[in-house]
């Protein structure tokens, strides 16, 4: 068979993909823009993709394909009805990332509510050196023990989320975005009562018709005024003007996000032109990238070509 890799540099060039070599003659790619996707997968058996947009308009030509890998949860970037009326198989990964997100949440609210980069420029800058003081109390921090922790999407890396801000000694409650999860563990709460009340918020849902603009303006007019906000579910989820507005209207006191509506951000996006840029963190859509959960990534795309071989060959047997 013959495998393409069409966006490597998106999953990592430190990963080991010769574990693909058993299955075919391997391509890879570090990234390929638009115009290249036709003539790149023309003559391929199976494609292995993180972002690129897969669709009738590349695909009609490609008539050896069989299975198409994608090397993330969400399958919205290959068009699956066309995928389905060709009989091309189609894969995804789910799971591998639940503990690098938990553990990125936890980091990026750290970081914004214990103002770190402030202390570590005060440390760096000289300026500790010259104090009269052994420590430095100009940006005072809360303990998390005892607050309430929303979480807004209680899926698997919600849930991981939810148990370890418990062992944090938190108050946890949830919002089901499905209007389906009853998780006896935790309290659940409507989306006004749960920013009302909460002192951190963290996003875990999907982008959907249900969370698309979920949170705007007026969300955030009903949080603590010392709430954190933290999106890690999908940009899109969280109105990126409306948070902007919201943080220069100090609503709340911190937020922090790793995913954006478009990405890579764009240098006129609202969240770039805040005025206090300490009271945002943005990350690069790298929460669920941890080299264990990339490798796992690797391990479950290998998992999935295997099965598609092994059920072709059962079908060929029949």
């Amino acid at each position: 068979m013959k495998l393409c890799i069409l966006d490597l540099k998106c999953i990592g060039n430190d990963l080991n993909i010769n574990v693909f070599d058993k299955y075919g003659k391997v391509e890879a790619y570090q990234m390929t823009k638009p115009d290249e996707v036709a003539g790149r997968i023309k003559d391929c058996d199976v494609i292995i993709t993180n972002k690129i947009l897969l669709n009738k308009s590349n695909l009609i030509n490609a008539d050896k394909l069989k299975l198409i890998c994608i090397t993330a949860t969400g399958t919205n970037n290959v068009d699956l009805d066309y995928t389905r009326q060709k009989g091309i198989a189609v894969t995804n990964v789910a799971g591998y990332s639940t503990w690098s997100v938990t553990q990125h949440t936890f980091a990026m609210l750290f970081y914004v509510l214990e103002q770190l980069k402030y202390y570590d420029e005060f440390v760096k800058s000289g300026e500790y050196s010259r104090s009269d003081c052994f420590n430095n109390l100009d940006k005072p921090f809360s303990d998390i023990q005892g607050k309430t922790w929303g979480v807004i999407g209680l899926g698997a890396i919600g849930s991981a989320v939810a148990s370890v801000a418990r062992a944090f000694g938190c108050k946890v409650i949830y919002y089901s975005t499905s209007g389906k999860n009853n998780n006896p563990e935790y309290q659940r709460a409507e989306l006004d009562d749960l920013l009302k009340t909460s002192d951190i918020v963290s996003v875990h849902a999907p982008l959907n018709d249900r969370t698309k603009d979920l949170i705007q303006y007026r969300h955030i007019g009903i949080m603590k005024k010392s709430a954190v906000l933290m999106n890690l579910g999908r940009g899109g989820i969280v109105n990126e003007l409306d948070l902007a507005l919201a943080l220069d209207d100090k609503l709340i006191a911190y937020a922090a996000v790793d995913v954006l509506e478009h990405e890579p951000i764009a240098q006129d996006n609202p969240l770039m032109q805040i005025k206090d840029k300490s009271r945002l963190l943005i990350t690069p859509h790298i929460a669920w990238a941890s080299i264990e959960a990339r490798n796992r990534l690797i391990d479950e795309i290998a998992t999935n070509i295997e099965a598609f071989i092994n059920n072709e060959s059962r079908n060929r047997v029949c």
